[in-house]
């Protein structure tokens, strides 16, 4: 930025300290350009008792002083929305209400105002980094061309995390080109729409000033206390064709319209038009793997694969989320895979065993351990960090 002159303004916030060691550079400037001999900056040496310690001495200061460009920039004060602002940066993560500090909290009510340990207070900062603003709606594809690679779960998973902590806004949309899981995985509904269906009725919400986001209740399907609806692909068994990149985008420009999250649960067919298209328009691609040589091979497969089609900042829009398929693992491989796909995406999440994963049935969200909760707590603060 060029400087200007004293008076100019900028976008920089300056604090106070930074206003009055510039107030007091520029009273010694203001001087030095009156040739009046220099003095302390507080207190000039030639100062009458009675005059103002930031009053010039000599009647031309005034006049020179606007001509003295000051080093390190144009400044500005601060205004109300400043004053705001850095009235929210410095609120505090509150009292603990986890562990022993929460407990004496809660017996002395308060008196005590015992801060939040380590794990509470990364919870918490945790929840305020998914809970942020975007300008705009967000679509995070989870992608990996190998079955069983923990993309459906995974999807589920990070709707419950980014519907419970935000409060909803939140859409999980099994982008199959034939027929996908998500549908059987997710709650079921009193209806059985699916993509194929609001393909068909699409020209209801032509209109963007009639259609309303509870027109689409009657094909997604609402998912309780998750705070979030699934889209399901195609279920039924006498449609014969596929999803296409135009059916994609369609459905995408939609979505987008009423929902500020998109989770894209994509197929295995890497060279099909919709998965294209929905690595395409994704803000932000999450690989899944598990603990396991076959899954984790596919996933870097596929990162070559889009990176030789020149995909644009791969890394930058890539994170990768580990899931141990069983109790135990192999500690090695899931250290080379840590390690490996550090390489070659943003961040890497490990995801523990959850038991009640197993059954391939409906997510009980309510019973996911604790453990597998934080860590897509954290995998999910990763994913709005990056976008």
């Amino acid at each position: 930025m060029t400087q200007g002159h004293l008076g100019d303004t900028s976008d920089r916030l300056y604090t106070t300290d930074e206003l009055t060691a510039y107030g007091r550079r520029r009273d010694v400037e203001a001087t030095r350009v009156a040739g009046a001999p220099l003095a302390p900056a507080h207190q000039p040496a030639h100062q009458p008792a009675h005059q103002s310690a930031h009053q010039p001495a000599h009647p031309s200061a005034q006049q020179a002083a606007p001509a003295v460009e000051d080093p390190q920039g144009p400044r500005r004060f601060m205004s109300a929305t400043d004053f705001l602002d850095r009235r929210a940066e410095e609120v505090g993560l509150g009292p603990a209400t986890w562990g022993w500090r929460g407990w004496v909290n809660r017996i002395t009510r308060g008196l005590a105002d015992l801060a939040m340990g380590p794990a509470e207070a990364e919870h918490e900062t945790l929840r305020r980094t998914v809970q942020r603003d975007f300008d705009g709606p967000r679509t995070i594809a989870f992608i990996n061309p190998k079955g069983g690679a923990a993309k459906t779960t995974g999807v589920l998973a990070a709707g419950y995390t980014f519907g419970t902590v935000r409060g909803g806004g939140v859409v999980a949309w099994d982008n199959n080109e034939t027929r996908g899981t998500l549908g059987i995985r997710g709650t079921r509904s009193t209806h059985r729409n699916t993509t194929r269906e609001l393909l068909e009725d699409l020209e209801k919400f032509s209109d963007v000033y009639q259609s309303r986001i509870g027109d689409l209740g009657a094909f997604v399907r609402s998912q309780g206390d998750a705070h979030f609806d699934v889209l399901a692909s195609d279920e039924r068994p006498d449609v014969t064709g596929t999803i296409r990149a135009d059916d994609y985008l369609a459905v995408h420009r939609l979505l987008e319209r009423f929902y500020r999250i998109l989770l894209i649960d994509t197929g295995n067919n890497m060279r099909a038009e919709n998965w294209l298209a929905a690595a395409e328009s994704a803000d932000l691609l999450v690989v899944t793997s598990t603990v396991r040589e076959d899954t984790g091979y596919s996933g870097l497969w596929m990162l070559d694969a889009l990176q030789d089609a020149g995909y644009a900042d791969l890394k930058h829009k890539t994170v990768t989320v580990l899931s141990d398929p069983s109790p135990t693992v192999d500690d090695k491989l899931a250290a080379d895979l840590v390690d490996v796909y550090e390489q070659r995406t943003r961040a890497v999440y490990r995801v523990p065993y959850d038991p009640a994963l197993v059954a391939g049935s409906v997510v009980p969200y309510s019973q996911l351990s604790k453990a597998t909760r934080q860590s897509w707590l954290r995998a999910v603060a990763g994913m709005a960090e990056a976008l």
